[in-house]
């Protein structure tokens, strides 16, 4: 048999093969260590709470509570267990007006750690504002019963006490949160609500002052200074701190509603009108809103206008950019009365007296106890026997503040 001859190795194709040897091993040893898994995702640099935690203090301390607010919230989705994190967002909350954030912040943090104190006082402070006296009580008990030096709890179960009228012991509770922390803005705060509804103006003033010393963008500071400064009849303050409160916090029609009540106690009906207007737009759906600024227009004089508002209010309705407003039942109420009284009083000025002696009925009939209010009434009723539309000329008494 004859032997096959051997072929020849191509020299190029030996040395092809051993670059492609080559690759593959360096692609295994340098490049693949170091590319991550497909359909993994890759890992980014994240800030740390700590980070969140220090940027919403700093923005708390310039006053800028919306964003503080947003910084603890990304605090806390960085750290979701952290109590702590839900007790500092829950104070700013409380101090920027928002209580049912507060509070329910507050009840979070108890979540994750039942024995913190001043979760359980941030809780109670909440309660208070919301008008839940009791339970909020409660909760400021439970929470010095956990740290009996805690001066915020002190302070705010001072404030707890005034607005359930036992003034003796909010005094009591106001000083001790002071001796425990001098530097404290919700014990300076306690103290002067304490002194303002005590009747110890000029005290109360200097402690709103030192509160805000401390911070002095926090809204409801000034608008406390503004009610202390109209208690003494310094309205030029008043007006001045309800003005600083609005510039913090533009969008709650609080301030604006005070200022015109300010302008209002002292005759000035056209300012009145002008900040009453501004509340409305605030809040155009809020009855007692309408009403405030029905009642302005009404002693200014503009019938009109008046009755558009005030008809709002009491009736209800919808407003010219659609805003539904629900009508405020009479009662005892001094705002309510006083709204119910214009109502009545401008129909009958208007010579809709068909409208306007059913309102004043209502009124003999319902609120018979309050004076202002049968006289108003019996007033009214008058004006539309005899038709002596001029015999009311915007004087009539009001409620007083």
């Amino acid at each position: 048999m004859r032997r096959k001859r051997r072929k020849r190795a191509n020299p190029w194709r030996v040395i092809m093969l051993l670059l492609l040897i080559a690759t593959v091993i360096y692609i295994n040893q340098m490049v693949v260590p170091t590319t991550p898994p497909l359909f993994i995702p890759t890992v980014t640099p994240t800030t740390s709470s700590e980070s969140f935690i220090n940027q919403a203090e700093s923005l708390y301390t310039e006053g800028k509570l919306s964003q503080a607010i947003d910084a603890y919230e990304n605090a806390i989705l960085s750290e979701p267990e952290n109590s702590s994190y839900y007790v500092a967002l829950a104070r700013v909350q409380i101090l920027a007006g928002h209580y049912d954030d507060g509070l329910e912040n507050a009840e979070l943090a108890l979540l994750r750690n039942s024995d913190n104190p001043v979760a359980h006082a941030m809780r109670a402070w909440a309660l208070d504002f919301m008008g839940n006296y009791l339970e909020a009580e409660a909760a400021v008990k439970h929470a010095l019963e956990l740290d009996e030096n805690s001066a915020i709890a002190h302070a705010i179960y001072a404030e707890i006490m005034v607005d359930k009228g036992d003034f003796d012991g909010a005094a009591e509770e106001s000083r001790l949160a002071l001796e425990l922390d001098p530097n404290s803005l919700e014990a300076h705060r306690a103290r002067g609500y304490v002194l303002y509804w005590t009747s110890n103006y000029d005290l109360a003033i200097d402690e709103y002052q030192a509160a805000l010393a401390i911070n002095n963008r926090i809204p409801n500071l000034h608008m406390m200074l503004g009610y202390t400064y109209a208690a003494i009849g310094e309205y030029d303050s008043s007006v001045e701190s309800f003005n600083q409160a609005n510039a913090l916090n533009p969008g709650d029609p609080t301030p604006d509603y005070e200022a015109s009540r300010v302008y209002f106690t002292i005759g000035e009906f056209a300012q009145a009108v002008q900040y009453a207007e501004q509340a409305v737009n605030d809040d155009p759906g809020n009855a007692n809103l309408q009403g405030n600024l029905g009642v302005m227009y009404a002693k200014h004089d503009e019938l009109n206008k008046a009755i558009t508002h005030l008809t709002l209010s009491v009736q209800g309705g919808v407003t010219d950019n659609g805003v539904v407003v629900e009508g405020i039942p009479i009662s005892y109420k001094l705002r309510v009365i006083e709204v119910y009284s214009l109502y009545g009083l401008t129909l009958a000025r208007l010579n809709r007296c068909g409208e306007a002696i059913p309102v004043f009925q209502n009124m003999l009939a319902t609120v018979a106890d309050n004076e202002v209010a049968v006289f108003n009434a019996e007033a009214g009723l008058e004006i539309c026997q005899t038709g002596a539309t001029d015999a009311a000329t915007g004087d009539e008494p009001t409620p007083e503040p």
